[in-house]
């Protein structure tokens, strides 16, 4: 799980992430058809498994693709923090789908880089 003051972080990385810089490789997974742009964010395979066990309704969210930025993501559900609200989240864009949202999304998102906002 990522943290703020990772002790695994380097000096390049932690300039990539300062800058967002680490989420640009993918740019190919999207390009590829694997990712969207907007979606739930994707698990590490261990954590799949972990949390279909645990949390009610989880695997509804591998119903659409995964995206480099989602609902949870514009709302500070991102890193660590509680994956119910972040499940909640994904399955309320889920349900609500549109290409209105996903651009909204995408604005919120940019404007979030542009701010500066917090991102692990």
């Amino acid at each position: 799980m990522t943290v703020g003051n990772d002790p695994r972080v380097t000096a390049v990385g932690s300039v990539l992430r300062k800058w967002k810089l680490d989420e640009l490789p993918q740019f190919w997974n999207v390009f590829r058809g694997d990712m969207s742009l907007v979606g739930p964010r994707p698990e590490r395979p261990e954590f799949v498994e972990e949390f279909k066990e645990q949390i009610p309704k989880y695997l509804r969210r591998h119903k659409m693709k995964a995206g480099l930025t989602g609902w949870a993501q514009t709302h500070g559900w991102r890193g660590n923090t509680s994956i119910e609200k972040r499940i909640e989240c994904d399955l309320w864009y889920i349900a609500n789908w549109s290409l209105s949202l996903d651009m909204e999304i995408m604005l919120k998102t940019v404007v979030e880089l542009l701010r500066g906002g917090n991102a692990y």
